[in-house]
């Protein structure tokens, strides 16, 4: 299984400034991502020029700043765009609508997707500010930092988050994805508020020792918040967002300990999911599509 790496030939990549600029700083060119990742006017892919990058960045600004209450530094308030060193040397995934025009335009949905080779780069991945994630870095294999992601407001429905799903399953496929991870968000910085959820978490979903981060000690916040007894797992559901809510059902456990984040007004636990399920459901996806596909 290799993964599948144009340099702008052909493809959705052709003529990419992105790609250019990703071969000078000594990355690999965005990934051209496969199968079936179209439905009806909406396609999910990774951005192939800078303008498709500044768009995902518009778009978490409007999402983040704007409709979330996050501070935004002065750079960014005058730019009305989100962005930080990594953005550089991830690569961006991007639902676009088409019915909306082309390119940046089209831009409703991104995540951002951070693999070693971006994280060596760096210095770190974006979680080591907040955790402790030695254990992660050390896994075996290729590891995958998620984060950034977000809807437009008038796309916060099922197509949209399977198309989102989908590229994530295809990055995962041709990447040879060990490990994902990455810090999720609970609204708001009162603990106390999200003492339900944060206690479920800890109690029901822990992380096994040997993939566990740990928050920070000067950043720590512990989630045991509530004893076992009074924590009322339907009702902790219910609090919890869905993002968080479909890393569980893939299986996903959580690290120890919450962060504050006054920038984005938000509470954050770090979130692992190993890729065996997703990767699963991918091919058999697609091994059910081929075979469909050769009976007709």
């Amino acid at each position: 299984m290799t993964s599948s790496l144009h340099d702008g030939a052909s493809g959705p990549a052709a003529g990419s400034d992105l790609a250019a600029a990703r071969l000078a700083a000594g990355l690999p060119p965005p990934t051209v991502l496969e199968g079936d990742l179209k439905l009806n006017t909406l396609e999910v892919r990774l951005a192939v020029s800078e303008a498709e990058v500044e768009a995902a960045q518009a778009l978490r600004y409007r999402v983040f700043y704007e409709e979330m209450a996050a501070r935004p530094s002065p750079e960014v308030a005058a730019l009305h765009r989100d962005f930080d060193d990594f953005d550089a040397l991830c690569d961006h995934l991007l639902v676009l609508d088409h019915a909306l025009g082309a390119g940046p335009a089209a831009v409703i949905a991104t995540y951002r997707l951070i693999r070693r080779c971006a994280a060596e780069q760096h210095g770190a991945f974006y979680s080591a500010g907040e955790y402790d994630i030695a254990n992660i870095v050390g896994y075996p294999g290729e590891v995958l930092e998620l984060g950034r992601s977000c809807v437009d407001q008038r796309y916060r429905n099922r197509p949209t988050m399977q198309l989102l799903w989908r590229g994530i399953s295809a990055y995962v496929f041709q990447h040879q994805i060990a490990l994902m991870f990455g810090c999720a968000s609970l609204p708001g910085t009162d603990p106390a508020a999200l003492a339900l959820p944060l206690s479920y978490l800890y109690y029901h979903h822990l992380a096994p020792p040997a993939l566990r981060p740990r928050a920070l000690v000067e950043r720590r916040v512990d989630m045991r918040l509530l004893a076992p007894a009074e924590v009322d797992p339907r009702a902790a559901m219910t609090m919890l967002p869905p993002l968080i809510k479909g890393y569980l059902r893939l299986g996903g456990f959580i690290g120890d300990g919450a962060v504050i984040d006054h920038e984005f007004n938000t509470t954050d636990v770090c979130v692992i999911v190993k890729t065996d399920l997703v990767t699963d459901k991918y091919v058999q996806h697609y091994a059910r599509s081929t075979r469909e596909a050769g009976a007709a």
